[in-house]
């Protein structure tokens, strides 16, 4: 009995799923921050995250639930001073363990692309997890805060997040006037490009999504 080309690609896709285990755990200490990030891609959306910035909680729930990647973020920082490092760290070890979790990449989609609209803002994200760290921001946020969270550091929790996970990010904003709104959707936006680019390809059979052969 012969086994059609697609049967045998769904086979291979189905050994990778049952053989690799996307799930990476990266633990960071420094003088400013201690940050123990627990990632799983192929989850259902569990988030456990108590960073000290309720804010950033929340925006790490969004991209658990939207993403459906389990994710565990505990932190702790000198958050007398102020959010920045604790932010910046958490995008650090968040990206750690997004490029471990990967591995060599085999067999993903690699990009991905979503256009987020929440009430009046709509966001679009585009990104390729590449090999090549690289962000294009373009929120422009009217206000400065958001209760306590300086929105400033929605960018510099990319920036950190990038450099780690060695991704190329894009974010355009097409409308908004609403801060929370901007930068929920920008999450929102991220965690199903995110899904969508590591989500595997069954036409790749567990191949590097690459001409080249290697990202």
């Amino acid at each position: 009995m012969q086994i059609s080309d697609t049967a045998h690609k769904d086979s291979v896709l189905h050994q990778v799923n049952l053989t690799t285990a996307r799930i990476a755990s990266v633990h960071r200490v420094t003088g400013e921050t201690n940050v123990q990030v627990t990632v799983n891609l192929d989850g259902t959306g569990k988030c456990h995250a108590a960073t000290g910035i309720p804010f950033l909680d929340h925006m790490l729930h969004q991209i658990s639930s939207h993403g459906l990647i389990d994710l565990d973020v505990q932190a702790k920082g000198d958050w007398e001073i102020d959010d920045h490092h604790t932010n910046e760290d958490v995008g650090i070890t968040l990206g750690q363990a997004l490029h471990q979790a990967l591995g060599d990449r085999k067999g993903i989609v690699r990009f991905g692309n979503f256009l987020a609209p929440l009430d009046e803002a709509l966001i679009q994200v585009a990104l390729d997890f590449s090999g090549r760290p690289h962000l294009s921001y373009g929120l422009e946020i009217p206000t400065q805060r958001l209760g306590t969270y300086d929105t400033q550091l929605v960018r510099e929790f990319f920036v950190a997040l990038v450099n780690h996970s060695q991704m190329t990010l894009h974010i355009r904003q097409l409308d908004g006037i609403n801060s929370h709104h901007i930068i929920e959707a920008t999450f929102k936006a991220f965690a199903r490009a995110m899904r969508m680019a590591t989500e595997f390809d069954p036409r790749r059979a567990g191949t590097i999504p690459s001409s080249k052969g290697v990202l």
